[in-house]
């Protein structure tokens, strides 16, 4: 069991969707450093100490900020990195995902940071708000691309899969595991009826899908805002808003 200060007054975040968490809970002052990948909000990016990347984070800056609680998670972060910063302080490690598992994990950093109830009212919204998607006639067959060079999709055991599904698309891989490696080729033998070019973590552009649509010619294609697909955080709120913005982009009903 993680043992934590009753009220942590000194908080690290290495996650930037957990770090947007802790601001929509009410906390300012207790958090005193963040990764550079952390941009919201905007005013913290810019206060805060920020203690490297998530992959590459400072230990000698972690260690002289003297955190009571770091937050971590087991995809974004190293594990290695996470096993010497457990020598020293608290360090508590999400792993997200669906949709379920990220609503537990905001009402457990909730009670990690004295806000259970702040916690509390906003997993109530979420799932009121996902509740409220409509349901679509026929679920487009749909590839959602994280990367080029090569390119790569994400599998079933993602949270970008629980996303998609919750969103109304039939994810292409969905019983592939974690982000397979495919091509425009294997896209079109496997019956792709739509593309999703996320906005992160690789900067898709308008070349981009003039570069696949040469290749899928019958393929509708997209760029996405890949924080309302990732981001497993308080940002959920808005995920579902989103969804149905992009779904009347792409005329599909």
């Amino acid at each position: 069991m993680l043992s934590v200060a009753d009220h942590p007054h000194k908080i690290i975040s290495l996650v930037p969707s957990q770090t947007e968490l802790l601001y929509a809970l009410g906390l300012s002052d207790e958090v005193c450093g963040i990764t550079r990948f952390c941009i919201h909000p905007g005013a913290w990016h810019q206060s805060k100490t920020r203690i490297g990347g998530t992959k590459n984070p400072s230990l000698s800056l972690i260690r002289s900020l003297e955190p009571d609680l770091i937050l971590a998670n087991k995809e974004e972060n190293r594990k290695e990195d996470i096993s010497e910063l457990e020598k020293d302080f608290p360090v508590w490690v999400s792993d997200c995902n669906d949709l379920r598992s990220a609503l537990d994990m905001i009402n457990e950093v909730g009670m990690l940071v004295n806000k259970q109830q702040e916690a509390q009212l906003l997993t109530a919204a979420i799932e009121s708000s996902f509740s409220s998607i409509p349901l679509l006639k026929k679920r487009p067959r749909t590839a959602y691309l994280i990367w080029k060079d090569p390119w790569m999709s994400a599998g079933g055991d993602t949270f970008i899969h629980a996303m998609l599904e919750a969103a109304g698309f039939e994810n292409l891989f969905r019983n592939a595991k974690r982000y397979p490696v495919t091509s425009p080729e294997e896209l079109m033998e496997m019956g792709c009826e739509m593309v999703l070019l996320s906005s992160e973590p690789y900067p898709f552009r308008d070349k981009h899908i003039l570069q696949l649509q040469e290749k899928m010619p019958e393929v509708r294609i997209s760029i996405c805002d890949g924080e309302i697909f990732s981001w497993y955080g308080s940002r959920l709120l808005l995920a579902p808003a989103g969804f149905l913005e992009l779904r009347k982009k792409l005329d599909i009903c």
